[in-house]
């Protein structure tokens, strides 16, 4: 690149960055890494003695969606405080963006590194020589990138050179496609994102069962604008263009069949663009009695497999139970992430990020979402909770990317049955008191479960609306959300349901069969005979950053562990239930319980679960 090229790009971007702003977003034990860079303090440093340059130039040519490219740079000046900031798209947006809340300065424009790396990562010698290389990992976002090599540390940084750009063969192709039940049992929802609007091609999925014939299936559009954010930095500098959102319903599946599926569009030219091929099972019959294998978790966020930092500290376990989950996942039927799912928080990118993370699992069996504050919460927009967690996205990200069997996506609340398993799955980011249209919902749910086809009734949330013995519950001095389970556990009884699990405190936790605050029963390792009380279950630890548990030991918590993981439910028949709790750094088993019983059992009355009786006969 020649100097006035130089100048003249490093001037560009040195316009973006000055607008770039600190958000302050925190979470348990974590801060919004993006946050601490103080890039609205850029100074311009630029100097034809340094240099940064990536290659390849050209990505994906075999049609992948992720690749590595070498990133190499030299500065006559090193320091340990230079880092190097990837951006995307190569080309900013010098649009004036108005400041939105008390947390921006001025200027403000619209743009913001969707990843970065210490130049001295793995470069032992840079300080001495200037010389360093990174490798990192990309995937198809949509637009190219281009790299910027900064002195001064993340408080004070100075722009010192600018780099090439490089780009995907296709940004355009449609990439990264999420599994979800449907309405009905024999549904399968697929949603994917590209580049391609309808007014350039139309969008469908080609399927059918493996190894027959194939047919398709027109596939509906979304997409969103930066005037549908609600707040920054979702609407200033974390807003990057979604691209286009598609979601095709694949119907009338036969039970336990091998499905096989790829994603189309077909240009206005006649043309097509393909994804690669994908496989999946049908789900089971409800009722059917077969080897039926669920896996619940919350909070896991994404991380970057290169070691990049934008989440340095933030979600070190994500990785791990992602990759868990994809060695065992010929043993996984479905997935739900019960809340807090990508913990982008305003910054659109890593939106991307995560569903090129989860794809190998959500692309080969339903990776059923629920809402959590990450998601959805922002004063002013109808959240329960009027907090800043969601970085102004106030759900429209979730509820976009994501398919979920609800009447409305924007009321997270839907029930969905998979087999011997009725899974109720609440929104806490909305009111779930007596009297609400939640609250009415989730006694539907769990009234309808037909007890004798589906024993095993299950309660999902993302915030504890049971028992948890996190270290900011114990302050409160309610070992739940406040109001959590005081309308809830009669409910629980009347219903008799099994289980209840909950993200957001992230730790794992287990109670003994609880109601009222009270053991109905000790905990235990195996449990038979008729229900007696629910066993919550916390299991937010997937992979943001841990949280602690209160020094205060109650008797209803029987088993705690201060690490990453996950819970998987093994229905082996209609009498005999196992919850294994495994960790996400070997994917050993760590706790477990088991219950078995007979169908008469159910029908026996436990405290509180059955109406009163006449002694006339």
């Amino acid at each position: 690149m020649s100097l006035p090229a130089m100048r003249s790009h490093g001037l560009i971007l040195l316009a973006i960055v000055l607008a770039l702003y600190c958000c302050s977003t925190t979470g348990h034990n974590g801060e919004q890494p993006l946050s601490k860079i103080a890039i609205r303090k850029t100074t311009l440093a630029t100097t034809v003695a340094a240099r940064i340059r990536a290659s390849p130039l050209v990505l994906g040519l075999q049609g992948q969606t992720s690749e590595w490219v070498t990133v190499k740079f030299s500065h006559p000046n090193p320091s340990n405080d230079d880092w190097v900031g990837v951006f995307s798209p190569a080309n900013f947006s010098a649009t004036t963006c108005e400041k939105e809340n008390f947390r921006e300065y001025e200027p403000l424009l619209c743009t913001a590194p969707i990843k970065y790396q210490y130049a001295n990562y793995k470069n032992d010698d840079y300080n001495k020589t200037g010389r360093g290389s990174l490798k990192l990992q990309l995937i198809n976002q949509r637009a190219d990138f281009s790299f910027v090599l900064f002195s001064g540390g993340i408080s004070n940084p100075k722009l010192v050179a600018v780099s090439n750009t490089i780009s995907f063969a296709n940004p355009k192709a449609p990439v990264y496609p999420r599994l979800a039940q449907g309405k009905s049992w024999n549904e399968m929802a697929v949603t994917w994102t590209s580049g391609y609007s309808t007014e350039e091609a139309v969008p469908f999925v080609e399927w059918g069962e493996l190894g027959g014939p194939q047919i398709r299936s027109a596939a509906g559009t979304l997409t969103f604008s930066r005037a549908h954010m609600c707040d920054s930095p979702a609407r200033t500098v974390g807003w990057r263009d979604p691209g286009f959102i598609h979601t095709s319903f694949l119907k009338d599946l036969w039970p336990n069949l091998l499905y096989t599926y790829k994603l189309g569009h077909r240009l206005y030219n006649g043309s097509y663009i393909w994804s690669q091929s994908y496989t999946f099972r049908a789900s089971p019959y409800p009722g059917q009695d077969s080897l039926q294998r669920v896996v619940i978790f919350g909070d896991m966020g994404k991380a970057e497999a290169d070691g990049s930092n934008e989440y340095n500290n933030y979600q070190p376990g994500s990785l791990n139970t992602t990759y868990q989950l994809i060695k065992d996942l010929k043993n996984i039927d479905i997935v739900f992430h019960i809340g807090d799912l990508s913990y982008a928080n305003g910054y659109l990118s890593q939106w991307d990020q995560f569903t090129a993370q989860v794809e190998p699992i959500a692309s080969t069996v339903p990776y059923m979402v629920g809402s959590g504050n990450h998601e959805r919460d922002w004063p002013g927009t109808g959240s329960f909770y009027a907090n800043m967690d969601s970085g102004g996205e106030c759900g429209v990200l979730a509820e976009t990317m994501f398919y979920v069997p609800a009447e409305n996506r924007q009321k997270f609340w839907y029930k969905t049955d998979f087999g011997m398993f009725r899974f109720c799955i609440v929104d806490t980011e909305h009111d779930w008191r007596p009297g609400t249209e939640q609250y009415k919902f989730i006694e539907h749910c769990l009234s309808t479960a037909d007890r004798e086809k589906q024993p095993w009734l299950i309660f999902l949330a993302h915030r504890v609306l049971g028992y948890s013995s996190g270290e900011f519950y114990g302050i409160e001095g309610t070992f739940q959300e406040p109001m959590g389970r005081d309308s809830l556990q009669e409910l629980w009884q009347k219903y008799k349901v099994d289980i209840a699990l909950y993200g957001h405190v992230h730790n794992y936790e287990r109670t003994c069969p609880i109601y009222q605050s009270t053991c109905v029963r000790e905990a235990a390792h195996h449990y038979t005979g008729p229900f007696e009380a629910t066993t919550h279950v916390v299991v937010g630890g997937g992979g943001s950053s841990l949280a602690k548990f209160t020094p205060l030991r109650t008797r209803w918590s029987y088993y705690q562990d201060y690490d990453f993981g996950f819970v998987k439910l093994t229905a082996f028949n209609q009498s005999t239930l196992l919850l294994e709790y495994k960790k996400s750094r070997d994917g050993l088993v760590y706790d477990y319980f088991t219950i078995t019983r007979d169908y008469r059992d159910i029908l026996d009355c436990a405290v509180d679960s059955c109406s009163k009786t006449s002694m006339s006969s």
